[in-house]
């Protein structure tokens, strides 16, 4: 594994193409907007100046990192010679599906495909390549450079040595990794969306206030942070998105979303992204203001 690609240079793909690179690894970043590019190489940029200033890595070490990143808007050029490829796109089925395609035809025959998806079957995502044993779950968590964690997630045909190989790797990136089986949510979300989507319930019932909710969570059960902040964090959209996954792919009524989370996201507010949610976000500001209708 000497070359990476990262496909889709949001929040998850720049973190993920971050951490490649801080690690000595060649990284192409690749996304259809050279804008977004820009941007996230912007943000790779900040981030490692607050590693720098935290005495985490030195000036050199950051600068060498920012040298091991080229990025593409050509997929097939920036995939061509990649030992292995993270998909960290939209949580879009459908979208996910055509660009595992796209790359099962654009990159080596022996090249490693993984996906960064948070809830969709790899076993699904596999089946639109022609090499369903060398696909397989990468699941960073956000922030990417921070959090230990790797679900490195098995779809039904992933083989042993390609499991193996991604487990070696995440070490390699001093991540902790944990191989799961490939099921609906896996298991971060399996646990942490139903958690998230009560909290929201309790809210929509009228049974406590946003601050209340995420006091009790905080305090109660030793959560850095409470679960309706989170939802804004990890974006109120991709919460939606999960549930609907677990709820398609389990059919248990427990796993519907609530109305609330339905009607918020419907109207545009989706969370830090948006900067507004449950809480409103001003730029520059850490000051955690509950949003105006629910106060």
């Amino acid at each position: 594994m000497k070359q990476i690609a990262v496909i889709g240079s949001g929040t998850m793909g720049n973190g993920i193409a971050h951490v490649f690179a801080q690690y000595g690894y060649a990284v192409n970043l690749v996304d259809i907007s050279e804008d977004a590019l820009k941007k996230a190489l912007a943000t790779i940029g900040k981030n490692l100046e607050r590693q720098v200033a935290k005495q985490l890595i030195t000036e050199d070490a950051k600068n060498k990192a920012l040298s091991n990143i080229t990025t593409f808007t050509d997929l097939k050029a920036g995939v061509a010679t990649a030992d292995l490829i993270v998909e960290a796109a939209t949580e879009n089925v459908d979208l996910k599906l055509k660009i595992f395609n796209d790359l099962d035809t654009h990159s080596k025959p022996e090249s490693i495909l993984a996906s960064n998806t948070s809830s969709i079957s790899i076993t699904k995502i596999a089946a639109a390549t022609k090499r369903p044993d060398k696909v397989i779950g990468m699941h960073f968590m956000n922030p990417v450079p921070v959090m230990k964690l790797v679900e490195v997630i098995r779809g039904y045909n992933t083989s042993d040595s390609v499991t193996q190989t991604i487990m070696n790797l995440s070490k390699m990136l001093e991540k902790v990794p944990v191989e799961v089986n490939d099921y609906p949510g896996f298991v971060a979300n399996r646990i942490l969306m139903p958690m998230i989507n009560e909290a929201i319930y309790t809210l929509y019932e009228g049974v406590a206030g946003v601050t209340e909710i995420d006091t009790v969570m905080k305090l109660g059960m030793a959560h850095p942070m409470g679960p309706l902040q989170l939802a804004d964090f990890i974006g109120l959209d991709v919460c939606l998105s999960i549930l609907h996954v677990l709820h398609d792919g389990f059919g248990n009524p427990k796993y519907a979303p609530c109305p609330l989370l339905v009607n918020m996201v419907q109207a545009g507010h989706k969370g830090v992204k948006t900067g507004n949610g449950f809480y409103t976000y001003t730029a520059g500001s850490k000051e955690l203001v509950v949003a105006d209708r629910f106060r």
